[in-house]
């Protein structure tokens, strides 16, 4: 299954696009489910339909849904009512009804991770999908989203450790011992359970048919929200598949106002062009026309992917992990870790070595990464940014590197 993640700057157009990809695709035969996070139902609108949270058939071979965050806040946290219903009884608490609960900031990014996690449960079913569109939030937003499951992950590993559940015969002594309550048993389930959820969620996010589609409408705006974002996309390693420049307008306009921002386009084109073409792997742009209006339809959806600048192609072959450790103990007497972050600058970048942890700022974005193994036996004595890649140093530790003899 392929999964195609699509954001981009806050009115680009990305719901369109997204919903004309998985539309070209569909008339390709495929079996395509487009999902959107957009409570105002725009996918909808762009397709000509009314989407739910269950997928309903939008055109041959295609099928559409709309996530619905209200609705999953209040399922999650009477569930989690319910599983804490003996500590909230002791306390005396007063349970809360369905029908008093409002949602609060935040669920939209829950509901989307559980909407990721169902299409990559569905797949080699009977109800999976060739193909998954997802309507993502704006740039920032959908990073802060596609981050949540290896953060929450690591939270729930330090809080609750798995390894404290083996001693849960010797809670009761370690109570008294201790003076205050241990964390009961269905604390430890539920956040094994969620552990397991977003697991499944990092892995479809991991996976190489799953890549990012940035839709943006060329401007020098833009052009520094491409920068910031494919610098965070590649501190999470997520994969750019494409940059659809969207609403494209003709070059041959008698019009000098449109002849103006067709220019201004076009030399932004440029740009783009260079900077994400000679990339290792290079990031195709593709150009998208503007139709006059608003894309209201199958008719107009069809017109933006007529030329095939739409088509969602197979799994890239040189799709890989791009970090790697490059050994130069023998010539330098050090280790370098290759960390590519394209399009970051060096004033914007914070590194710090946290036991076997490097913490990484990259401008707004931050990620913890495990180091491995042989760098946990090194202290770090330097970094560099060279051609869009973090380049960190690490010395080997006189008393932890292994004798050579």
């Amino acid at each position: 299954m392929r999964t195609v993640l699509v954001t981009g700057p806050g009115g680009a157009g990305r719901t369109t696009v997204a919903g004309a990809t998985a539309l070209a695709a569909a008339r390709t035969g495929r079996r395509v489910l487009v999902l959107s996070t957009d409570p105002a139902d725009s996918l909808g609108a762009a397709l000509g339909t009314t989407t739910g949270a269950e997928p309903a058939e939008a055109a041959p071979g295609l099928w559409a849904a709309r996530t619905d965050s209200g609705a999953h806040f209040r399922a999650e946290l009477l569930a989690l009512q319910e599983s804490a219903g003996s500590a909230l009884d002791l306390l005396g608490a007063n349970r809360l009804a369905a029908e008093e609960l409002t949602e609060l900031p935040g669920s939209e990014q829950f509901a989307l991770l559980r909407a990721l996690r169902a299409c990559g449960e569905a797949r080699g079913t009977a109800r999976g999908y060739d193909l998954v569109v997802v309507d993502l939030p704006p740039l920032h937003s959908a990073l802060a989203a596609l981050a949540l499951p290896e953060q929450l992950r690591r939270y729930l590993r330090r809080l609750l450790p798995p390894e404290r559940q083996a001693a849960r015969a010797l809670r009761p002594m370690l109570a008294q011992l201790a003076g205050v309550p241990m964390p009961a048993q269905w604390l430890y389930e539920t956040a094994a359970r969620r552990d397991g959820e977003l697991a499944a969620v990092e892995a479809l996010l991991a996976d190489p048919g799953t890549s990012v589609r940035l839709v943006a409408e060329p401007g020098p705006a833009a052009a520094e929200a491409l920068r910031t974002a494919r610098t965070g996309l590649a501190l999470f390693g997520l994969d750019v598949e494409s940059v659809t420049a969207n609403r494209i307008l003709p070059g041959d306009s008698p019009d000098t106002w449109l002849a103006t921002l067709a220019a201004q386009q076009h030399k932004c084109l440029t740009e783009w062009t260079e900077e994400y073409g000679t990339g290792r792997p290079a990031t195709p742009v593709r150009e998208v026309r503007h139709l006059g209006g608003d894309p209201r339809g199958p008719a107009d959806l069809d017109a933006l992917g007529a030329d095939g600048a739409l088509a969602v192609g197979p799994v890239r072959a040189d799709r890989a992990d791009p970090r790697h450790v490059e050994d130069r103990i023998a010539e330098d007497g050090f280790l370098v870790w290759h960390l590519p972050l394209p399009g970051a600058v060096k004033e914007e970048l914070g590194l710090v070595r946290r036991g076997d942890e490097l913490v990484l700022d990259a401008g707004p974005f931050r990620r913890i990464l495990p180091l491995p193994s042989a760098l946990r036996r090194c202290d770090v004595s330097g970094a560099g940014l060279t051609g869009g890649v973090l380049k960190v140093r690490f010395t080997p530790d006189a008393g932890l590197w292994p004798k050579t003899t």
